[in-house]
């Protein structure tokens, strides 16, 4: 099958680039069997150079003989007439892919179990006079505790038991101790 499409010429970072018809097997800068035009993307769209050459009379007769454009070919011939282009849709292209969706679904799942756990929290009576007493009767008791807290540390620091106790028991062992002494 024959092919109307862009051979990269140019330098590193300097595209220039021949619009070449090609055996669509053949590479993209290897064998073709003739130049029908260029292309300078360098270039600006309004300038005096012409950014696309091409030789119209040349590009219709393989037009004629089977030759397909590619998509970006089929664009600049479709500025000339030669070709009628429009703009392809694909409705999946912005869709994320299966591992992604799998992601999403499992963090909706993590979510809608948190607001659910929070929502039981919500609805389970809490003991809120008792609350709201024990606050007010440990306030100088908490005042008496920050005044004994260094000596319960040092206590704390001479007893292995202290030592041994993972790091979020020990500020409960420590308040413990402290109600004992009080």
């Amino acid at each position: 099958m024959l092919k109307i499409r862009l051979a990269r010429g140019g330098a590193k970072k300097r595209p220039y680039y021949h619009i070449v018809v090609a055996d669509s097997r053949s590479p993209r800068d290897g064998r073709f069997l003739e130049k029908v035009g260029s292309y300078n993307p360098l270039l600006p769209k309004d300038g005096p150079n012409p950014r696309i050459v091409l030789k119209a009379e040349r590009i219709a007769e393989w037009l004629k003989k089977g030759a397909q454009p590619t998509d970006r070919v089929a664009r600049f011939l479709s500025t000339e007439g030669l070709v009628k282009w429009e703009h392809g849709n694909n409705p999946k292209k912005g869709e994320p892919g299966k591992k992604a969706q799998e992601r999403a679904a499992e963090r909706a799942q993590r979510e809608a179990d948190r607001a659910e756990a929070e929502a039981a929290a919500k609805a389970a009576p809490a003991p809120e006079p008792e609350a709201e007493a024990a606050p007010a009767e440990e306030a100088p008791v908490a005042e008496a505790a920050a005044e004994e807290a260094p000596a319960a540390e040092a206590a704390a620091e001479e007893t292995p038991a202290a030592e041994e106790a993972p790091a979020e028991d020990a500020p409960a062992a420590e308040a413990a101790a402290e109600e004992t002494e009080a």
